[in-house]
């Protein structure tokens, strides 16, 4: 991924991040110090990390809604979160709204192929994921394992259906200042 792709906040220097592990932009905020080198292992030295900011939903446009679903439904209840809801030409879980491409809302243009990453409590909970995704339509993209990205990362990656890079991680030990952030209106 060229270095032009990558948005650093807080004026750190850019970063030079493993091809394989990012197919889109990358947001990352870091205080203090926050650096990849690639050539002496590749692991990120990062004091904190912030989730549930930045995102407030995504929507992937699928081919083929039913399975789809079958898909999600079984991976997402691989690390406990539920389905939201469905409706007619859509389904959605959390932040995840998925609509098949002759809903109103996809305009008729499939969304591509990105990736996503969810996280998981520990690495059983990632080996579940990978497991349930080959059971309901995935296809392998890497097996459950440490990855060099920072100490403890342990993730999978699947293909769903459509071909979008879905991944489950455990970041290792860590201390979460809340399970999820809730609206209520």
């Amino acid at each position: 991924m060229p270095e032009s792709d990558l948005k650093v906040l807080n004026a750190a220097p850019p970063l030079a991040l493993p091809p394989a592990h990012l197919n889109s932009n990358l947001i990352l905020r870091a205080h203090r110090t926050n650096r990849l080198n690639h050539h002496e292992g590749g692991h990120m030295e990062t004091q904190e990390l912030h989730r549930g900011r930045l995102i407030d939903h995504i929507q992937l446009v699928v081919q083929d809604l039913p399975a789809s679903q079958d898909f999600y439904a079984a991976v997402l209840a691989s690390l406990d979160i539920p389905m939201g809801g469905k409706g007619d030409g859509y389904f959605w879980a959390d932040e995840l709204f998925v609509t098949s491409v002759d809903s109103a809302a996809a305009l008729g243009v499939l969304t591509g192929r990105h990736h996503l990453a969810f996280q998981a409590q520990d690495r059983a909970m990632v080996d579940s994921f990978y497991k349930a995704a080959l059971a309901h339509g995935g296809k392998e993209n890497g097996a459950p394992g440490e990855r060099a990205y920072h100490p403890g990362y342990y993730a999978a990656f699947v293909l769903d259906p459509d071909g979008n890079n879905i991944e489950a991680v455990y970041h290792g030990e860590a201390a979460r200042s809340a399970a999820s952030v809730r609206i209520t209106f």
